[in-house]
C-alpha cells in the first residue's frame, strides 16, 4: 500500500481553510483531521505549508512532436510538475500538426506514467491551414479535449463558425487565438510608445478586439459556445464582460505576464520579453486584474512557449513565446494574493477548477475520499527566478532574475509525491 501523512499542513479548498492532517493511501484522500496517527510510508512535517487542489493549466505548447529540441513531452511534464500542475491541455502546433488520431495518441501515449495528465487540443483546420475542418469525431474518440489553431487565427470568419458548429455537436470546446494577421502586418511588439521609441513595427490592439468581437458575434448566433485564449486588453476584456452579462457561451483566460509586466519591459530590446499577444500598457494590465476580480476572466493559463536559446538571440527576428509552467503559480501569488487582491480560494477556482470545468474534466478537491492530487506551495518563500535551473529545456522566461513570493514546494498526483523539494 503506498501512503503518505501530510502534518500541520493548512488545507485551501472551496469552503476549506484550515490547519490538518492529511492522509493519502492508494492515490486516496482517506482523512482529514486533526493529530491523525497511522502507519505510513512517509510523514512529512507540513507545518507552515499549505496544500491546495493541483493546478490545471489549459494552454501549454510541448513542442512534441516535432519541435523537441525547444520541448518534449518528458520535459513539460517535469516542468509542470516542479510548478504543481497535475494536468494540461497541450495545443496543435506541432510538426506535424495534432490534426489526426494518430498525433492525438502519440501525445497520450508519451505522457503516460509522468505524473501528469496531458490532454491534447486538436486543430479546428487540417495543418492550421483554415481551409478545411478536421474530422472532430475521430480526434474526440482518440483523446483530443479541445479545438483550436492556436498560434494563428481561423481567418474565415465562415469556416469558424461551421468549425464552432461541427465542434459543438460531438461535445468540444473550441479555443480561439484573437488576432487579425492583416492589422498585425508584421508587427513584432505591442503598438505605442513605446514601438516607437524603438523604432520597431507594432502589433495594434485592434487586431485582437475585432476578432474577439467577431467570435463573440459568432459564438451568439451560431448558440455554440468559445474560449478566448491569452486575453492583453482593456478592449477585450469589455467586449467579454458585456457579452457574458447578456448570456453570450464565453469563457477566457489571461497569462501572470499580463497582469505584472506591460511593455516598457521591451526598452531592453531583449526577446524574452516578446510574446503573442504582446506585452501591453498600464491600462490593459489594470484592466486584466478587473477583469480577473469580478470574473470576467475565467481563469490563469501559462502559454507555456518554449524557444532556444538561439532562437531567442535576436531581438528583432526571435520567435514569440515564453516558458511559464514554473513561474504562474509564484507569479500569481506575487501579483494578486500578496497584494490583498484575491484571496487562496479564488486563487484555487482560476488555476485548479476553472480551467478543468471549461474542458469538462472532473475538479479536483481536497476531500476525503477523492483522488490526491494536490499542490504543496510554501507563500512566504521568497526566491529569485533562476531560468537555468528549470526543468524546462525553454530557459526564456518573462521573470528572470525577479524576486518572487511564494513557491510550490511539492506535488502530489494519484496519492503519489511525485515532485518536492526538501
Amino acid at each position: 500500500m503506498s501512503s503518505l501523512l501530510l502534518k500541520n499542513i493548512r488545507a485551501v479548498d472551496k469552503g476549506m481553510d484550515k490547519i490538518c492532517d492529511i492522509y493519502i493511501a492508494d492515490g486516496i484522500i482517506k482523512n482529514i483531521g486533526e493529530d491523525i496517527v497511522c502507519e505510513c510510508e512517509r510523514e512529512i512535517d507540513c507545518t507552515g505549508l499549505v496544500a491546495m487542489p493541483s493546478l490545471f493549466d489549459m494552454h501549454v505548447h510541448f513542442r512534441d512532436p516535432g519541435l523537441t529540441y525547444k520541448e518534449d513531452i518528458i520535459t513539460g511534464c517535469n516542468a509542470a510538475l516542479a510548478g504543481g500542475f497535475t494536468g494540461v491541455a497541450c495545443m496543435p502546433n506541432t510538426k506535424p500538426e495534432t490534426d489526426t488520431p494518430e498525433t492525438v495518441q502519440y501525445i497520450i501515449t508519451k505522457a503516460k506514467g509522468t505524473g501528469v495528465k496531458v490532454y491534447p487540443v486538436a486543430c479546428i483546420t487540417k495543418g492550421l491551414e483554415g481551409k478545411e475542418l478536421c474530422d472532430y469525431k475521430a480526434l474526440k474518440m482518440a483523446g483530443a479535449i479541445a479545438v483550436s489553431d492556436d498560434g494563428r487565427p481561423v481567418e474565415s470568419q465562415t469556416m469558424l463558425r461551421n468549425g464552432m458548429i461541427a465542434a459543438d455537436e460531438v461535445g468540444l470546446p473550441v479555443i480561439s487565438h484573437c488576432e487579425d494577421l492583416k492589422i498585425i502586418d508584421g508587427g513584432i511588439i505591442n503598438k505605442g510608445e513605446i514601438s516607437e521609441r524603438l523604432g520597431v513595427k507594432g502589433m495594434d490592439r485592434a487586431s485582437e478586439d475585432t476578432i474577439t468581437a467577431r467570435e463573440i458575434l459568432t459564438a451568439e448566433t451560431s448558440g455554440c459556445g468559445i474560449h478566448i485564449a491569452h486575453v492583453s486588453t482593456v478592449g477585450s476584456v469589455d467586449i467579454i464582460r458585456k457579452a457574458k452579462q447578456q448570456g453570450v457561451k464565453v469563457t477566457c483566460e489571461t497569462c501572470p505576464h499580463y497582469f505584472t509586466m506591460t511593455d516598457e519591459k521591451l526598452l531592453s530590446k531583449d526577446a524574452d520579453y516578446r510574446m503573442n499577444p504582446p506585452l501591453r500598457e498600464e491600462k490593459d494590465r489594470l484592466a486584466i486584474i478587473e477583469g480577473i476580480l469580478d470574473g470576467t476572466i475565467d481563469c490563469i493559463v501559462t502559454d507555456h512557449a518554449p524557444h532556444s536559446k538561439e532562437e531567442k538571440a535576436d531581438f528583432l527576428k526571435a520567435p514569440n513565446g515564453i516558458v511559464g509552467l514554473e513561474t504562474s503559480l509564484a507569479a500569481t501569488l506575487t501579483g494578486l494574493y500578496h497584494t490583498g487582491k484575491i484571496t487562496l480560494e479564488k486563487l484555487v477556482d482560476l488555476m485548479s477548477v476553472k480551467p478543468r470545468e471549461i474542458l469538462g474534466l472532473p475538479i479536483e478537491r481536497i476531500m476525503t475520499g477523492q483522488p490526491a492530487n494536490i499542490v504543496i506551495a510554501d507563500l512566504e518563500k521568497e526566491w529569485v527566478v533562476e531560468p537555468e535551473k528549470f526543468k524546462s529545456k525553454g530557459k526564456n522566461t518573462a521573470f528572470k532574475g525577479m524576486t518572487l513570493k511564494g513557491k510550490p514546494v511539492g506535488t502530489i498526483s494519484d496519492g503519489k509525491l511525485v515532485y518536492f523539494e526538501k
